[in-house]
């Protein structure tokens, strides 16, 4: 891979303080330290090591990563050692790729309720995968799997959905057997889809009664009980999105392509193009734009 012209780190050092100048009040000290962090990785700040050649005694210089998990430069390794790990964990079966969205509605409570909502759509995606796999009707077979949190789309808009990693089959109820689901097929999306929806909204509705949601911002008005039951009947009556995908190659192919959901940064380095940095007006645009996401994408969220 041909290393980037410009990094975000080479951002962050040109205009940092213009930044906190102009956002400073907005920004929390866990956004100060990824800035910081961000700035010094690699550089003679965090310290450093020699490198000597045995052979012909040549000696350069390394410095130290920062290791903040929100660093483009620091998360390569971390991603390929996610993926060496679940590549542990296979079984010698197919395997499926399942996403479950929620409607822009709740992504927009989701924004200022992350640890609550997120918790709960973890749930709700495990309860409605289980329910679904152990009905004879459909697989009738206790299965496995694990899920992964993915918050941005590639053009950084907040869209909080859950991709999961499923073995295309599972256990008899008494566990004597392995149980194949179809060869093109897995679990009825639409059924999938629905019973995910009753979930996650008597969720909601559970956590609501008990005070651990706040309203604010676009969800402000749902502060009114009413409201609130207005807003639930009413995203009862929307279909909702889950994707489940057959079985494509092999399960390292299907963990592969997860693993790039793994990890990520806000903004990689090679999203950055110097021709682009350097036109004219938009430095001022550029720096602003990759400021905020990494503002949007530092926000504290849960540790699942």
């Amino acid at each position: 891979m041909v290393r980037p012209s410009l990094s975000v780190a080479d951002v962050i050092r040109a205009h940092v303080d213009e930044f906190l100048a102009e956002r400073g009040a907005a920004v929390s000290p866990a956004q100060r330290r990824v800035l910081r962090d961000l700035a010094a990785c690699r550089t003679s700040v965090l310290g450093g090591h020699i490198y000597k050649c045995d052979s012909c005694g040549e000696e350069r210089i390394g410095y130290n990563s920062c290791g903040n998990r929100h660093c483009p430069i620091c998360l390569g390794h971390r991603s390929a050692e996610w993926l060496d790990a679940r590549v542990q964990e296979l079984l010698p079966v197919a395997y499926s790729h399942v996403v479950f969205t929620v409607p822009e509605e709740v992504a927009a409570l989701a924004l200022g309720n992350k640890k609550a909502v997120y918790s709960l759509l973890f749930s709700a995606a495990a309860q409605t995968l289980k329910t679904i796999a152990s009905n004879p009707r459909h697989l009738g077979a206790e299965i496995g799997f694990f899920a992964v949190l993915h918050t941005w789309t590639q053009t950084l808009q907040h869209h909080p959905h859950i991709h999961c990693v499923v073995p295309s089959g599972g256990l008899s109820p008494d566990g004597s057997r392995w149980i194949p689901s179809k060869p093109s097929f897995f679990l009825p999306v639409r059924v999938l889809s629905r019973l995910f929806r009753g979930k996650l909204l008597d969720a909601l509705c559970r956590a609501a009664a008990k005070g651990q949601l706040r309203f604010g911002g676009s969800t402000k008005d749902l502060q009114d009980d009413q409201a609130f039951a207005r807003w639930i009947a009413a995203l009862h009556k929307q279909e909702w999105v889950v994707y489940a995908k057959p079985p494509f190659g092999s399960p390292e192919q299907t963990l592969k392509y997860l693993a790039r959901y793994t990890h990520r940064v806000a903004i990689s380095n090679q999203r950055l193009k110097r021709r682009t940095w350097r036109r004219r007006g938009s430095i001022a645009v550029a720096w602003r734009w990759i400021f905020r996401s990494y503002l949007r994408a530092t926000q504290k969220k849960p540790n699942l």
